[in-house]
């Protein structure tokens, strides 16, 4: 028989809006991952990718902890398995997936956790957040991003302590540092998240689409051909538009501009 719901390691809960909350629901183990859990995590996240009716998708984790990586009563399964198959790996597919990923971290992500937050887009946190990189303590060799992805949000000098000395930082920091964008009593987490999801739903999803894109892609380069690549995106944008869309694009402009700007 089939877990219920509730019972699922990982829970997907969808939104007729086009929302899709994942949670890490293994709350006993502070949400540590095995092979089977990650295998299916990757696995939800390439399934929403293809689906048209999902907009945006929320990841989470339940009780105490956001994700506290791997389970390491199961590490070599896990580190030396079939996961190097990026079909099987989910910050692969985090990475891949087109849709806005917004991660709501309520109190541990550690090493594996803080990892796959980092492969999220937008980052909110409860004021219990910590993320903790031990992979320096357990002699754990990163392979999922944190070693390139934390110094160029945090800065290198901010990384390298957080990395050798395996301290956390807490909400009040990350914020501060600007890992996260917003920090919120736990019980708002997943409406402050919900929140956030509604007002990138309320605009162009085909423009959301590529302007995730540009940006995911120019972080990957200096910032000369960063720039280029804006620019030759834009100019396929425009080429490929018709005079109808144009005519379109300038009603709709116009519509905006009597109505006031929405608050986050």
């Amino acid at each position: 028989m089939d877990p219920s719901p509730a019972e699922a390691l990982i829970r997907i809960d969808r939104n007729p809006s086009g929302i899709v909350v994942i949670t890490i629901n293994r709350p006993k183990a502070l949400n540590s991952m095995t092979r089977a859990m990650m295998v299916d995590l990757a696995g939800a996240f390439k399934r929403f990718e293809a689906d048209d009716s999902v907009k945006v998708i929320v990841i989470t984790g339940s009780g105490r902890a956001f994700c506290s990586g791997v389970d390491l009563t199961a590490a070599e399964d896990v580190f030396k398995g079939d996961l190097n198959d990026p079909e099987a790996d989910p910050v692969c597919q985090m990475e891949r997936c087109r849709k806005p990923i917004i991660g709501a971290i309520g109190g541990f992500a550690i090493t594996g956790g803080f990892e796959l937050a980092l492969a999220c887009d937008i980052l909110i946190a409860g004021k219990d957040a910590k993320f903790i990189d031990t992979h320096a303590k357990f002699g754990i060799f990163p392979s999922w991003g944190l070693s390139q992805k934390l110094s160029r949000i945090i800065g290198p000098n901010r990384a390298r302590e957080v990395s050798l000395t395996a301290m956390p930082i807490t909400a009040e920091v990350a914020e501060k540092w600007g890992l996260v964008s917003h920090v919120v009593e736990g019980s708002e987490l997943l409406k402050k998240a919900q929140q956030v999801a509604e007002a990138i739903i309320k605009n162009n999803q085909d423009m959301v689409l590529k302007y995730k894109s540009v940006i995911n892609d120019g972080l990957k380069l200096d910032l000369g051909h960063a720039l280029s690549l804006e620019k030759e995106r834009a100019h396929n944008y425009y080429d490929g538009m018709t005079k109808e869309q144009f005519q379109m694009m300038q009603k709709f402009i116009s519509g905006r501009r009597s109505k006031p700007p929405s608050k986050m």
